[in-house]
Formats: structure tokens, C-alpha cells, sequence
């Protein structure tokens, strides 16, 4: 499966319902092939979202040219969140896996261990810890060499179709690349996985847009689900 069959299970499952509802597909897996799955992804964006992760800094007010808004929402008082995820694979307090990850490869290409882990078993009351609003998004990411490529498979526990899917691949080809340099071979297959995977109510135009454009009338019910990241 690839982006274009999440359209169409998108296009498919689309349903106008309650206050803030949402569209969601359960136990997505596909190969990301494309750079969005609605939208257009925005470089400027990407480019500093990518160098306030490089920085490691789990504060917003880092964030080069100023916090979007999604972050601050989600932040403490303080401008303190969880998912900086270069802090989240580079620190030491988190075990510097991207070096681990590295390390596990050029000693054993063929092996299964090199993941890197995103999120821990306290991100159950670290999320809320000090006003924040931030349960970490992704689980976890493991790469596989096979075939002389770099492959990896990203393992999400929600994500937002529009912008955050965008966003987190750029993120996760950064990280591949890096791999592939440090490695010295090429990048393979990024495969994505998502417990689940949505589409808010204020995005729907790009829902009906797809339908409209591939002559499939989106269905509609009285059925829907609250917003939640």
C-alpha cells in the first residue's frame, strides 16, 4: 500500500458527524512514497522544525524564527515539551540511540535490534507533567539493512494526515540520510505505520477536493470522533 491508497481509504471513510470530529484510519502501514498525503509541505517550515530538533533543546522559544502555535499549545509555561526528537535520539539522558543505532548496524548489518525509541512507559503522566500537553507521537523508528539499502520502518502512535505526516517524514528521511552517510550506503524503502491516523474536521476540504477531482462522492454518515492528538 502507498499514499495514494490512504487517499482513497480516506476519500472512503470520510463522514461528517458530532463537534470536532475526525476521520481516522486504524492499523495504518504503507510505504511513505510521497512528501504529503494532502497539502503541501512547507520547506521553510521543515528546514527550521528539523534545526531546533538538531539543537536538542526541549524548549520551544528555540525554535528558530519564532514558536508555531501547535507547540506553544502544547508546551508548559515555560516553553518545556517532550518531543524534541533529536533531543529525543541524540541526548545521553535518552541513550544516545542515534549512535547505538549506528554502532548495532556496522556490527551487524543483518540485525533487527537497531531501533531507536521515541516515547517510555512514563510519558503517562509526563505529558501533562508541569502544564504541558505532550504525549509523544511517535513510538518508535528501526532500520534494516537489506540488499545493500537502508531501509526503516517509523511505528507512529497518532498522526495527523495533513501536517504531521509531512512534517515527521522530512524528519525521518533527515535521520535516514544521516544513517546512510555515517554508513555509507544508500537510502532504501521509509515505511510507515500508524495506530492511528487522521484527518481533523477544519481539513475535509482536502477529502472532498480528492473525491471531487477522482469523481468518487466522498460517503457521509452522522457518525464522528472528538479531536485529540
Amino acid at each position: 500500500m502507498k499514499v495514494e491508497d490512504i487517499r482513497k481509504l480516506f476519500s472512503d471513510a470520510y463522514k461528517v458527524g458530532t463537534e470536532n470530529p475526525t476521520v481516522e484510519i486504524l492499523g495504518a502501514s504503507f510505504e511513505a512514497d510521497e512528501a504529503a498525503i494532502f497539502g503541501t509541505p512547507d520547506q521553510n517550515y521543515i528546514d527550521r522544525e528539523i534545526s531546533w530538533y538538531e539543537s536538542n533543546s526541549r524548549n520551544v522559544n528555540d525554535f528558530p524564527g519564532g514558536a508555531p502555535t501547535i507547540w506553544k499549545s502544547v508546551a508548559s509555561p515555560a516553553g518545556m515539551i517532550n518531543s524534541n526528537y533529536g533531543y529525543l535520539i541524540w541526548s545521553p539522558q535518552n541513550g544516545r540511540q542515534y549512535l547505538r543505532v549506528r554502532q548495532e548496524l556496522e556490527t551487524n548489518p543483518a540485525s533487527r535490534r537497531a531501533t531507536m525509541i521515541y516515547t517510555r512507559p512514563s510519558m503517562h503522566y509526563d505529558y501533562y507533567t508541569d502544564g504541558m500537553s505532550d504525549f509523544v507521537c511517535t513510538n518508535a523508528v528501526s532500520y534494516y539493512i537489506r540488499d545493500n539499502l537502508l531501509h526503516a520502518v517509523v511505528q507512529m502512535r497518532s498522526n495527523d494526515a495533513v501536517y504531521g505526516y509531512k512534517n515527521d517524514r522530512a524528519w525521518q528521511l533527515h535521520v535516514m540520510d544521516l544513517l546512510c552517510k555515517d554508513l555509507k550506503i544508500s537510502r532504501g524503502t521509509l515505511h510507515w505505520q500508524v495506530q492511528n491516523l487522521h484527518v481533523y474536521s477544519r481539513h475535509y476540504k482536502f477529502i472532498e477536493e480528492y473525491a471531487t477531482l477522482h469523481h468518487t462522492p466522498p460517503r457521509k454518515n452522522t457518525k464522528g470522533n472528538k479531536d485529540g492528538k
